[in-house]
Formats: C-alpha cells, sequence, structure tokens
C-alpha cells in the first residue's frame, strides 16, 4: 500500500471517524480476548496496513522531537492523525468500559467464548490471503508454502502453554509482558491476552484496568510502547518489501492459534473431545463466523463504492 503524503490525504469527514472510533473499539475488544488478535481485526475491518504506515510516522515524529526539530512540524503533518486519533480514543474507552466485563465472559464462559471467537479467527483467515499477489505467489510458491506451515505448525504449538495465574507479579515482569503482547496488536494471529494467559497475568492486568490502579497501568503502557517502537519498524519494512511472504505467514500465524480457542479444553490447555452445550458452542461459532463475512462484505462494498467515486471523479 503507497503511503499517501499530508497534501494527497483528504480531511476525513464525521462519518469516517466515527466509523475509526468503532474500529478502534473492536480492535481494544479482540486484544481483551486471549485467542483473537487485534491484528486480525484491523485486517478485518480494513485499516491494518494504513495503521502500520501511520505508526512508522508516529514513531519519526517522536525521534524528531529529540533528534531532528527541524523537521518536527513536516514529520507531523505526515502523521494520518484522521486515523491514529479516533482510533486510540475507541481503544481507550472500549479497554477501561469493557476490561472487567471481557474478564469475566471469558472466565465464566470459556466454551461459549472460544466458540465465538473461535468462529471468528477462523473466518479472518481469508483476509491476508486475499491481499496477496496471485502472480508474485505463483512464483513464490515453495517458500510461501513453507512459511505458511511452519507458522502455523509454531504457533499451534506455542498456545498450548499455559501458566498459574500470577497475583503479585513484580513491574519488571510486567514491562517485559507487555513489550511482548503488544506485538499482537500489529501482528494479526497472535493474541496479545492469550500471551499474558500464558505468562499468567492476564487476571491480574485486567483487574488493574478495571480497578484504575495508574502504577500498573503506566508500567504496563511504557512495554507496551516499547515493544511497539521495537516492533512495528521491522514489521513495516516486511510488508513494504517482503508483501506476500509476510502476509502468507500471517495467515499461517492465523490458523495455528485456532488451537487457542477449541472451545473443549482443560484450564492446561489440553485438547478436549466436543461435549457438553456441543449445539449451542456450534452455534455460537457459526455467529462468529457470521459476524466477520458481513464485516468483510460491508468492508468490500464501501471499497467498490470508493473506487466508483474515484472513477467518476476522474471521468470529470
Amino acid at each position: 500500500m503507497s503511503q499517501l503524503s499530508s497534501t494527497e490525504r483528504t480531511r476525513p469527514g464525521v462519518g469516517e471517524i466515527l466509523l475509526n472510533v468503532i474500529r478502534g473499539g473492536l480492535i481494544a475488544l479482540a486484544e481483551l480476548v486471549p485467542g483473537i488478535s487485534g491484528g486480525t481485526v484491523a485486517l478485518v475491518v480494513g485499516v491494518y496496513e494504513r495503521a502500520l504506515d501511520a505508526g512508522n510516522d508516529l514513531i519519526t515524529l517522536a525521534r524528531s522531537v529529540v533528534t531532528d526539530r527541524g523537521n518536527v512540524r513536516k514529520n507531523a503533518r505526515a502523521v494520518d492523525w484522521g486515523l491514529i486519533l479516533p482510533i486510540g480514543i475507541g481503544m481507550l474507552v472500549t479497554v477501561f468500559a469493557l476490561a472487567g466485563v471481557m474478564k469475566s465472559f471469558v472466565e465464566n464462559q470459556p466454551q461459549i467464548s472460544r466458540a465465538l471467537f473461535l468462529g471468528m479467527v477462523a473466518a479472518s483467515i481469508v483476509v491476508p490471503l486475499q491481499m496477496v499477489d496471485r502472480v508474485d505467489l505463483r512464483n513464490r510458491r515453495v517458500t510461501a508454502g513453507a512459511l505458511f506451515a511452519v507458522a502455523a505448525v509454531c504457533t499451534f504449538f506455542l498456545t498450548g502453554f499455559t501458566a498459574a495465574e500470577n497475583t503479585s507479579p513484580a513491574l519488571p515482569v510486567i514491562f517485559i509482558a507487555a513489550a511482548f503482547a503488544v506485538c499482537a496488536l500489529v501482528l494479526p494471529g497472535v493474541s496479545g491476552s492469550f500471551l499474558l494467559l500464558a505468562l499468567g497475568l492476564y487476571g491480574f492486568v485486567l483487574g488493574a484496568v478495571h480497578d484504575r490502579n495508574l502504577t500498573v497501568i503506566a508500567v504496563f503502557v511504557a512495554g507496551a510502547g516499547t515493544g511497539i517502537i521495537l516492533f512495528i519498524r521491522l514489521l513495516g519494512y516486511l510488508m513494504h518489501h517482503h508483501r506476500t511472504l509476510t502476509l502468507v505467514t500471517m495467515a499461517g500465524l492465523m490458523l495455528g492459534s485456532l488451537r487457542a480457542l477449541w472451545p473443549w479444553q482443560t484450564e492446561d490447555a489440553e485438547l478436549l473431545a466436543p461435549s457438553g452445550h456441543v449445539v449451542l458452542s456450534v452455534l455460537f461459532t457459526v455467529l462468529g463466523i457470521g459476524a466477520v463475512a458481513a464485516t468483510l462484505w460491508a468492508e468490500s462494498m464501501t471499497r467498490r463504492r470508493e473506487r466508483q467515486i474515484r472513477a467518476i471523479r476522474n471521468l470529470n
């Protein structure tokens, strides 16, 4: 995706701003749920690459404040504020409003919640694959197939590890965990909340947000910011210079992550045969698939209208 300059980018309307707030809320909601990635939702709602570019621009702006103040104004104009600010607001509101609710839902209804998110993530696997250049994929099919398989297998086994809940972790542990978990915000298929769950920090962190524990929140935000700065540049480079292989690897990560969302498993992530509320679980899985399918359809209709509008403008 080519990045628009500040002169090429049109000012967003009220409708687009509100839509971006909703998108931010959906991304944050995904980040609250073990097993579903905020990066996956960003792909589904159609802002993934644009947000990745905006994040890179934001890092450049922050760096120029310290080392290149003469270009601060220029770098500030390059940031896609019409995307970043509404999405950020939507994420913050959702996290503080629903942290307690989602913690309760995931912990008290594990089978139903996993079934719902299983359907959502399974349906979302087509998103990165749709973004792949078919000609380039044919030319790299051996490498792409190997990366897809390795990513899927590795994620499948890694999501099988869990840890006992840590009720009083040290602040440095929280910082490091946040740095790793936030990578899921920009990497589809990897769940930040599941990483926290595997480290035994999921309940503690959500409880801290719900209780407004400012010390823990500040340390977590600092760790998350550090993780994003270190990781987003690498991912941005891969998306621009190795787009096909990166997208195929993302699809593999998403496929492998489905293991964490199998509705029937023990607290130690041991997979079980279907039992109990099987029909209800299947219905929620279908509901999850339908929700993503509806989102993808709406996104495709929006893009089609945008192309039609651009074509009309070019004719005039």
